[in-house]
């Protein structure tokens, strides 16, 4: 279970990282947050897509 938690979380983080801009970025963190978790996901995974910097 651990496991599988660590790579989601992973997973998550590395789709916020995706795209140019900030908006792009938000959209692919809130998008593969809401495959990972469901609807808090999105909002987590679109927050860190945001806050990433290039």
């Amino acid at each position: 279970m651990k496991t599988t938690t660590f790579l989601c979380a992973a997973a998550l983080l590395a789709l916020g990282a995706c795209g140019d801009t900030a908006t792009g970025r938000a959209a692919t963190g809130g998008l593969g947050g809401a495959v990972v978790a469901g609807p808090a996901g999105a909002v987590v995974g679109g927050t860190v897509g945001a806050a990433t910097a290039e």
